[in-house]
């Protein structure tokens, strides 16, 4: 079908269009809109029938009037373009500039939706990305080619907490040259837009981003198309330019809250809350566009944030974000409360694919044991904490007095630390085995002997630390 222009729009609903008789339309053509005052906006083809071709219009409908609006179908999908230029830039959801400077021009072009990988060539995700986090690095370490979300709550500070990964997440010093950072944010508000952008400027770190910015007050429709255009590049910077890329995509609920809503405009039948049926299969699409290929030095690193409504980690959108990737980092209200940032919670937060990121080689052989000791002991330390709620602290014997003052200096000194402190790995290991102390020997059976004579300095020796 070579380029036409139609004006046989019946409807606009929702940030869709509506048109019939429009014959030879592919699924995820591109279009121009020109409304009745000759402005132009961009969608997409996202069904098509003999009846009816239905358009999503990134910049919405609000104003369109259906008898006096031509839509031009381009016969091509919906490309960004892409070149290394793109870092330190920043964009919309279809990748029009946000900071004022010229649009990026290339001669490279690429579909949003991307390429199908062969899961065959797919390679093992390896080899660990310091983020300077003790909670993330000493218990639930990030490995190159893995998606680990955070899920949080409304008044969270989980912001905060991915500003500052972007701003300390590091390679081994021979490889940071390479790594860059992909950062989309969706629904966000204007204030927090302005957090982000002083942030990245100000420590320094906004050369080696690509920023995607879609606002609170902008089309939701767009927040389809953001992620999909953000790990457009993320392929080129890791599979092209050969970098290791880090992408965060926050927050993945207002994306799936406008996948509902056109979904609901399109009259798809609705699942649990309401979400389409499709909503996993959706999810996935996106998900597993990181990871590595065989044969390829680059990789794609994905930290999404998912915002569970009412903190219910059982909701439609953690559920299957958790099915689908390989961990989650869960923050705790509770600990929000009482003053702890990053306020992570232990128990429930983990990385399945930690064990092949650590250890020798990669960060300090004892770590894989250390990390297994520190769960181990903060989760006696709980069921401690929770036996003395009850029978009250004075009737606990001395080891589990010990296993309390443990949990209150574990929160206190390794899951708190401040919003610009910079933990180097040795650093946490070294403040872990400074916990560890606090408890006798004999109460640590997940690491060696060998690792008790390195590192144990007994509990006499800290019983006076702070």
């Amino acid at each position: 079908m070579r380029e036409k222009e139609y004006r046989s729009v019946s409807a606009a609903r929702g940030g869709l269009l509506f048109m019939r008789g429009v014959p030879g339309v592919a699924l995820g053509d591109r279009v121009q809109v020109r409304d009745q005052r000759n402005r132009r906006r961009d969608g997409q083809v996202i069904r098509t029938s003999h009846e009816v071709v239905l358009i999503q219009v990134f910049e919405g409908t609000e104003g369109l009037d259906p008898e006096r609006t031509w839509v031009r179908f381009l016969d091509r999908p919906f490309e960004v373009m892409l070149s290394p230029a793109l870092l330190g830039r920043i964009f919309n959801g279809i990748g029009q500039p946000r900071d004022g400077r010229p649009p990026v021009i290339a001669a490279l072009q690429r579909n949003v939706s991307g390429a199908p990988v062969n899961p065959a060539v797919r390679a093992y995700p390896r080899e660990f990305i310091q983020t300077g986090i003790s909670t993330i690095d000493g218990l639930n370490s990030l490995v190159r080619g893995q998606k680990l979300p955070i899920f949080s709550g409304s008044g969270l500070p989980h912001n905060r907490l991915i500003a500052q990964i972007v701003r300390q997440a590091k390679l081994p010093a021979e490889e940071q040259s390479r790594f860059a950072v992909v950062f989309a944010a969706l629904g966000i508000s204007h204030d927090d837009a302005r957090f982000f952008r002083e942030s990245f400027e100000t420590s320094g770190v906004l050369q080696n981003v690509v920023m995607f910015i879609n606002l609170a007050d902008d089309p939701p429709i767009e927040r389809l198309i953001l992620p999909r255009t953000a790990l457009t590049v993320a392929e080129y910077l890791a599979f092209d330019l050969d970098h290791h890329v880090l992408v965060i995509l926050s927050d993945m609920t207002h994306y799936a809250e406008a996948l509902r809503e056109v979904a609901t405009a399109k009259g798809d039948v609705p699942a649990r809350k309401g979400y389409p049926g499709y909503l996993y299969s959706d999810l996935a699409e996106i998900y597993e566009r990181a990871g590595r290929i065989k044969g390829r030095r680059g990789s794609i690193t994905m930290v999404p944030v998912v915002s569970m409504p009412s903190d219910d980690i059982t909701h439609p959108i953690p559920d299957l974000t958790g099915y689908i990737t390989e961990g989650q980092i869960v923050l705790s209200r509770e600990l929000h409360n009482q003053g702890i940032y990053p306020p992570v919670t232990i128990p429930p937060s983990l990385s399945r694919l930690m064990k092949d990121g650590i250890g020798k080689d990669y960060t300090r052989e004892d770590h894989p044991r250390v990390a297994s000791q520190l769960y181990a002991s903060y989760a006696r330390a709980l069921n401690v904490r929770n036996l003395a709620s009850i029978i009250g602290a004075e009737e606990l014997t001395e080891h589990d007095r010990r296993s309390l003052a443990f949990a209150e200096a574990f929160e206190r000194r390794f899951v708190n630390q401040g919003e610009e402190e910079d933990r180097a790995i040795l650093e946490t290991l070294s403040l872990a085995w400074e916990l560890l102390s606090r408890l006798p020997p004999e109460a640590l059976s997940r690491v060696t002997e060998a690792d008790l004579a390195r590192f144990h300095r007994g509990p006499s020796a800290v019983d006076e630390a702070p």
